[in-house]
């Protein structure tokens, strides 16, 4: 019998080759009509903390929402990798130094103030209906989410995936968290109970 590490090993290699074989130029026009569909979709208070991420690969570029999301006040930061099995959020400031964070991805220097994201665009690998999320296997969103609870804190989670990245079903780990919104070029879907 597959254990669902690997049947997620699986999925997450399948849902990355679809990724991969889009159009690099369908993904950059995918790219910006995502930030101009959501620019109303996801609201902000002037200085609220938005957490993206610098795209790896085929990556959606968050960069053009992340940029809408400054325009209407929010204050932006990005995932810096401080050890195997730990990221913080440094902030994002126009004209300040950005370093390697390996991956093939940067982030910002490590002078740069770290802040708890009320509002995180989270990079997945796959999902599923149910809001169910494969990342990339390291476990740095899942630590970096808990550690904000045990602080008490719950930012809004918003997944940012192609619709080609949907699976039928993630299989269910005790340590699975829900995407209660995930972000495609078909629009921002919610996910959880119905009200």
């Amino acid at each position: 019998m597959t254990s669902p590490k690997d049947l997620k090993k699986n999925l997450r290699n399948q849902a990355l080759g679809r990724r991969d074989a889009l159009d690099p130029f369908w993904r950059v026009e995918a790219a910006l009509e995502m930030a101009e569909m959501a620019r109303d979709q996801i609201t902000v208070e002037p200085g609220q903390i938005v957490s993206g991420f610098w795209p790896m690969g085929s990556e959606v570029d968050v960069r053009p929402l992340m940029f809408a999301l400054r325009e209407k006040g929010a204050r932006l930061c990005l995932p810096a990798i401080l050890d195997k099995t730990t990221i913080v959020f440094r902030e994002l400031v126009r004209g300040a130094p950005m370093i390697d964070m390996g991956f093939g991805t940067v982030g910002p220097h490590e002078e740069a103030e770290v802040l708890d994201p009320q509002v995180m665009l989270v990079p997945l690998a796959a999902f599923d209906a149910r809001g169910h999320r494969i990342g990339y296997g390291a476990g740095y969103y899942d630590r970096a989410i808990a550690r904000l609870a045990d602080k008490g804190q719950q930012p809004r989670l918003i997944g940012i995936a192609f619709d080609c990245q949907e699976v039928a079903l993630v299989p269910d780990e005790p340590h699975d968290m829900i995407i209660p919104e995930i972000l495609t070029e078909s629009g921002l879907r919610r996910f959880g109970p119905k009200l």
